[in-house]
Formats: C-alpha cells, structure tokens, sequence
C-alpha cells in the first residue's frame, strides 16, 4: 500500500490531486474513491494545521468518503446535493490539475530567464507580408504611411452642447420668500410654472422643502389633489387675514 509522506501541502485540492497522480489515475469517481484511505491517513498525522484549512481538508474527506461508499455499496442512493458536491470536487480537482501543470511551465520559464515566448502555432507559416520592391528607405516608408493614413475617414466636427446656466437652490429660496413677501400667499403651481426646464422644477420643489424645514414658509392643502398654498410663517391666513385683505384692495 503506497505510504503518505508527511510533506506540506497548498491545499486539500494539492493533496488529493498528489495522490492521484502518484497512483498514476485520471480525475474519476473511481480512482478518488481509491486514493480516500490515503487522504484520511495523512489527515490523522497531521499535527499542527489552522483551524480554517482544517475546514476544507475535512470538507473534501466528506466527500471522498461519500464517494467511496457509493464504490462499495452500488445500491446508495445520494442526494441531488451530494451528487452536485462529487461533481464539483471533480471539477475543481481538474481545474486545479490544468493551474498546476500551467505554474510549473511558467516557473521553469522563469528559472531560464526567459520573458519572451514565441507563438509555437506560427513556426513554419509561410510569410504573407510582402512590402512594394522599393521600400528600401525611411523616407519610402513614411511615403507609404502617409498615402494609407490619407485614405482614413477625417474626424468631423461635432457640434457643441449648449449648456444652460441652472438656478441654484440658494438663488431659487431667495426668490420665492421675495413672491411671498409680495402676496401674501403663493401657490405650488404657479411655482412650478415658472420653472423653464424639469431641472428648474426639482430646484423648485428642493427651495420649498428646505423653507418648511428651516419653519420659514408653511404649506397647506385643503384636499386631495388640491391646490398646495404657500404661506409665510409670520404671514399665515388666521394670524393676517385682515392685513392680506387691506394689500389685495390696494
């Protein structure tokens, strides 16, 4: 029976996919189910490991133990989700395989100080570039650069976005306390007819929210869908109703 030597692992994954190929298997049910003694035997030696990494060693010997009693007993039935996990352990075991045997190329690649590597698929091709016969100069050459960079499309002018200059909030704040000052009561729609853009309606909306939490205005609405009124604080219709009616004689 092959014997574990006690070496240090990456992972659970490097473990298993070890002992795999050192009984020279492919990634299968079968041979995961034959390499699973020798996984819970190294599991049993280790002496010192992180609790987290620990989790996962566990995590995969679940597995495999399921594995294998599906091998010896052919009449266990697995859960939809104990099917899926095998499947997965496969493919990550496989997956695992290609990023291994991929680092190890790189690495040997890197010990021969190579930063370069050729495209194999292109040796042998013939060439299919094939220059006008009097390219011999570098002023033939921007010649030829030239003549192709004449034929591409020109950029066209785009034209400019007019931007128009918004009200700020602070302006728009100013401006309704000073249609107030002036009427006593204002309405929400004559506000918002004002407003020449949908920018200059929500700067709208936003001046008259922030007077009724700074208290400098109230809003009033007798009924449903009905008119919103806009009083001053100071100016309410029950506290002024005589000195409104005197200013809209006048």
């Amino acid at each position: 029976m092959y014997k574990v030597k006690l070496k240090e692992f990456e992972g659970p994954l490097d473990l298993l996919l070890s002992l795999v190929e050192e009984e020279k298997l492919d990634i299968t049910r079968i041979s995961l189910a034959k390499v699973t003694d020798q996984y819970l035997e190294y599991l049993k030696k280790i002496e010192k490991i992180n609790p987290s990494a620990l989790a996962d060693f566990l995590d995969v010997a679940a597995k495999l133990i399921l594995i294998k009693s599906k091998a010896l007993l052919p009449v266990l039935e697995l859960t939809s989700e104990e099917e899926e996990g095998i499947e997965d352990l496969e493919a990550q075991l496989k997956r695992y395989q290609v990023i291994k045997e991929a680092a190890k190329k790189i690495n040997r690649l890197l010990k021969e100080g190579k930063i370069a590597v050729p495209r194999e698929s292109y040796l042998g091709l013939q060439v299919s570039f094939y220059p006008p016969q009097n390219l011999g100069t570098a002023l033939a050459l921007k010649k030829y650069f030239l003549r192709a960079a004449s034929n591409l499309p020109s950029f066209e002018d785009l034209p400019k976005e007019v931007v128009r200059e918004t009200v700020s909030i602070g302006e728009m704040i100013n401006n309704i306390q000073k249609r107030i000052k002036k009427t006593f009561e204002l309405s929400f729609d004559k506000v918002v007819k004002k407003a020449k853009t949908k920018t200059d309606v929500i700067i709208s909306f936003l001046a008259i929210l922030e007077l009724i939490k700074q208290r400098v205005i109230v809003a009033e609405q007798k009924g449903l869908f009905s008119e919103i009124s806009i009083y001053s604080k100071k100016d309410k219709p029950e506290y002024n109703y005589h000195k409104r009616k005197i200013v809209q004689e006048k």
